[in-house]
Parts: C-alpha cells; sequence; structure tokens
C-alpha cells in the first residue's frame, strides 16, 4: 500500500470516529436538553450545566431523567492554572452545587458520580 493511500485511510478511520463519539452504541445522538455539556459513561447521558454561581448535573438512562436520589458527584473544575472542586447534591431532578465557579471556554471538568458512598461513573467535559 502506498503511504498517501495509508495517510487517507487513516482520515477517513478518524473521522468516522470523531463521529462516532457523540452517539451511543445503539446509534442515538447525545444533545444537551438544558444548553450544557454533554457527555456518555456507562450508558448514562450526563449533562453539565455550568453558570458563574452555579453547577448543575443532570443525568438521563435512553431519554428518561434518573432520580439523583441518593446520589452525590465531586465536579473538579481546570481553568489554565486554577483548580476548584464542588460537591453537587440531589435538588429538584438534578444535582446541584452553589457558590462562585471559575467556568470560561476551555476549562475542564471531571465529575465523579456516587451512589451509597459507591463510584457510578468518572465523566469528563470540555466547556464551550
Amino acid at each position: 500500500m502506498k503511504v498517501s493511500h495509508l495517510f487517507a485511510a487513516l482520515a477517513i478511520a478518524a473521522s468516522g470516529a470523531a463521529f462516532a463519539a457523540d452517539k451511543h452504541a445503539d446509534g442515538h445522538e447525545i444533545k444537551p436538553m438544558h444548553g450544557g455539556a454533554v457527555a456518555e459513561a456507562k450508558d448514562i447521558d450526563y449533562e453539565l450545566v455550568t453558570k458563574a454561581d452555579k453547577l448543575q448535573l443532570y443525568m438521563r438512562d435512553h431519554g428518561k431523567p434518573l432520580d439523583p436520589a441518593g446520589m452525590s458527584a465531586k465536579v473538579t473544575l481546570l481553568s489554565g492554572s486554577d483548580k476548584q472542586e464542588a460537591q453537587l447534591l440531589p435538588v429538584d431532578g438534578k444535582l446541584e452545587a452553589t457558590g462562585s465557579f471559575k467556568v470560561g471556554t476551555g476549562t475542564k471538568a471531571v465529575v465523579a458520580v456516587s451512589k451509597a458512598g459507591k463510584a457510578v461513573a468518572s465523566v469528563r467535559f470540555v466547556l464551550k
């Protein structure tokens, strides 16, 4: 195989992988329902909504909201050299924290979700 054909094949394979990253294994797209950043982990859709004074984590299983009772999450925000952590607790069908948060474009968020003290998922977001 020529080198140019190899690069073309790799480019096509990489573009397909990037496209598939926005979909579940069953083919449905992950779309924000509350204006936040979305990610999928262990077949659950997570949507992180960030504001300067509030962080909210919505969770859906096949499009249906998950009840956050008994759940919590630790959010680590990384913005440049700044690191900030917050604990999210159940509030009206979502996990939420209030405070003062640095959540500009490019901020990375790592969310460790747990239920009854046991780890459920680790979800990563990059804010746009």
